[in-house]
């Protein structure tokens, strides 16, 4: 079995991030493999555990991206593939990175391409959709359980708080939710095979794109962080009291009532 996961490098949610002239600063910011990506990494391996293949691991980005590859290579994946647009496109959005990844996977003999449900510092969810479509293949998102024979497929998946059920058949595409399995670390001998696993780097040129054919198609004015809540309030003594004074705050300081 042919397995791809799509990867993304994203910041440290546990690390402070500064904002500067509508801007994210990244020098001493911590980055990491998207965590909703390391279900999808984590989920690759155990079916390729289970039914043997070989899994890839792609990344659209620049060269700060191997770090994050390695990672998923000492995990367990097989091999690597670094697509560099870093001189090509300026503010690239989702178009261009599921344009970008779509063109390199319609080459490659697919059966199963697994990427995270959604990144957490966009948290659009597009790129997977968007790539299944432009391949022309099912897809299903937010998963939860992945369960193949042959070419059949059963998925479990979230749906407003329900569990929904679905058959399908490879190739397929589908986007890992929490819960749909427990991300390895990586361990001192697969830290050190992984220095010795394949990473390739491509770029536009060798994916016989154009500038123009990856040309973001939104364009982000400003970031900027949300403004700083007031601290509550504690409301004291008889419950009768505390009724009358958080009605009198609703009416005078949320003004709501």
């Amino acid at each position: 079995m042919n397995i791809y996961v799509l990867l993304k490098r994203t910041f440290d949610t546990e690390e402070k991030i500064v904002v500067k002239n509508g801007a994210i600063q990244e020098d001493g910011a911590e980055f990491i493999i998207n965590p909703y990506d390391e279900y999808a990494v984590e989920e690759a391996i155990k079916l390729k555990e289970e039914h043997g293949g070989e899994v890839t691991v792609v990344t659209v980005g620049t060269e700060d991206s191997e770090k994050e590859l390695r990672t998923a290579l000492a995990m367990g994946c097989d091999k690597a593939v670094l697509i560099n647009i870093e001189d090509d496109v300026e503010g690239g959005d989702q178009y261009t990175t599921s344009r970008v990844l779509a063109q390199y996977l319609k080459e490659q003999e697919v059966d199963l391409i697994i990427g995270g449900n959604v990144a957490i510092d966009g948290g659009s969810g597009q790129v997977g959709p968007r790539v299944a479509e432009l391949l022309d293949i099912p897809y299903v998102t937010t998963i939860t359980k992945l369960e193949i024979d042959g070419t059949n497929v059963k998925i479990e998946r979230d749906v407003e708080g329900d569990t929904e059920v679905i058959e399908t058949t490879l190739p397929l595409l589908v986007t890992a939710q929490q819960g749909l399995n427990e991300p390895r670390y990586p361990s001192l001998p697969g830290i050190m095979k992984a220095k010795k696993k394949p990473l390739s780097e491509l770029e536009l040129d060798d994916l016989d794109l154009e500038e123009d054919d990856v040309e973001a198609k939104t364009k982000t004015i400003e970031i900027y962080m949300p403004a700083k809540k007031d601290a509550g309030k504690v409301l004291e003594g008889e419950l009768a009291d505390q009724v009358k004074e958080l009605v009198s705050l609703l009416h005078t300081e949320a003004k709501v009532v």
